[in-house]
């Protein structure tokens, strides 16, 4: 196992939790060599520009110019390697259960240019036993002794896109590895490049850690999804009724409504979690209940559309011309993947609704045969809409002229909570 402090690494999967990685350690002096299968990213980061929103290009043109940072689709890097890092995407199948294809191709990759004396870490979010059940039998097949002659681990990556209070290397760092030995060679990398390194026993604990989080997150927001329909039946101000109990200095902890639960994590990760209780013979509920409140928000965001536009223009919704403002799944963000919003688009064109969106992060995308593209928010363009739909709360939206220039904005998110609520604007 390698004694030095610096390390050569490859990472594996060069997305939204990769590239920041290769980025830190790359920030500690290490030597990175990222490995993806879209040429589209590669061809990028050559050119120096990025494609994350929390990624600036300098950001990249600083990581190409270290000398450090080498970029390619081929495995045979992982020769020259000290670590394997593996932070490809674990999506559901139609049918709920998971998907470990991308971890299986990037493992099986990989093992042709394994070596003894390395390490191989999985951060893809996935259910408790997947490091151990999918990745060791592997391994040991191509006779290596766990922590003897290869390390394997597993550490959950905790990446929040658009958040900016916490630097990567602040947030703890969960390892745990199938022996003592590997959990300590693990520590040691990451340890390298984050402030705190927090050791667990085994990566079913650190695998489970990381559903638990989201699950959390998942069940909350849902409630208050749940919630914030029975305030409006009962004329009550659902975001006041949180800020309220939000005084409360202890036992209370603020979640927030909105269009829907989004992103690769949230809801994915309980479902995970719900499919690896079933197949050890539990039932988790309140998960499986959170899934159908979660699911159901596009078409409630669409109804509370359609009744406040005959309500305040007795204008059919299919009559209509509205503007979305925001499709991503989160402010600040522009990924769009599992994005509630763009489950609200297509419900909406389903009802032959004509619409379009601006988001100052995603200049165009395609939805099935649709190819959309951003529009400006100028005075004339969003007064040519009969409804301004605030879906996403990027900060970087001009929120007063939205305000002053729209007929009607219907507000998901509480973005205009400082305007008062009141007049043309109508909150979730």
């Amino acid at each position: 196992m390698r004694s030095s402090n610096l390390f050569r690494l490859a990472i594996v999967g060069l997305g939204y939790v990769g590239l920041p990685l290769a980025q830190l350690f790359i920030d500690k002096g290490h030597t990175v060599y990222g490995i993806d299968s879209d040429q589209a990213k590669i061809a990028s980061l050559r050119q120096g520009l990025s494609y994350l929103s929390d990624l600036p290009s300098s950001d990249v043109q600083g990581m190409m110019q270290t000398g450090r940072f080498h970029i390619g689709d081929s495995f045979d890097v992982v020769a020259g390697v000290d670590t394997i890092i593996v932070c490809v995407p674990t999506p559901l199948h139609p049918n709920l259960q998971p998907d470990l294809s991308y971890v299986r191709s990037a493992a099986e990759r990989a093992l042709p240019y394994l070596r003894p004396g390395q390490l191989f870490v999985l951060e893809s979010s996935s259910y408790p036993g997947t490091t151990e059940e999918e990745i060791r039998p592997l391994l040991e097949a191509q006779g290596f002794v766990m922590g003897r002659d290869i390390a394997l681990a597993y550490s959950p990556e905790r990446i929040d896109p658009g958040q900016r209070q916490y630097r990567l290397e602040e947030v703890p760092k969960l390892v745990g590895g199938v022996t003592p030995a590997c959990t300590a060679y693990a520590s040691r990398v990451y340890k390298s490049a984050f402030m705190n390194v927090v050791e667990v026993s085994s990566p079913r604990v650190a695998e489970m850690a990381k559903l638990v989080e989201n699950s959390q997150r998942f069940i909350n927001i849902s409630f208050m999804n749940d919630l914030s329909r029975l305030c409006n039946k009962m004329n009550i101000n659902v975001w006041e009724v949180i800020q309220a109990a939000g005084t409360k200095p202890y036992g209370f902890t603020p979640y927030y409504p909105g269009p829907g639960v989004g992103g690769h994590c949230i809801p994915v990760d309980p479902l995970y979690l719900m499919w690896k209780a079933k197949d050890c013979g539990v039932e988790l509920p309140l998960i499986e209940a959170s899934r159908r409140i979660n699911d159901a928000m596009p078409e409630y965001i669409v109804q509370r559309i359609e009744d406040m536009l005959l309500l305040r223009r007795n204008q059919p919704l299919h009559e209509s011309r509205l503007l979305i403002v925001g499709i991503t799944y989160k402010k600040n963000s522009n990924d769009t993947r599992e994005s509630s919003p763009v489950k609200i688009i297509q419900h909406l064109l389903r009802r032959g609704v004509q619409l379009d969106y601006h988001d100052p992060l995603v200049d165009e995308f395609r939805l099935d045969q649709i190819h959309l593209k951003s529009v400006p928010l100028t005075p004339s363009t969003i007064q040519a809409y009969d409804c301004t739909i605030i879906l996403t709360d990027h900060s970087s939206l001009p929120y007063q002229l939205l305000v002053d220039a729209a007929p009607l904005v219907f507000d998901a998110r509480n973005a205009l909570g400082d305007w008062s609520p009141g007049g043309n604007v109508i909150s979730l």
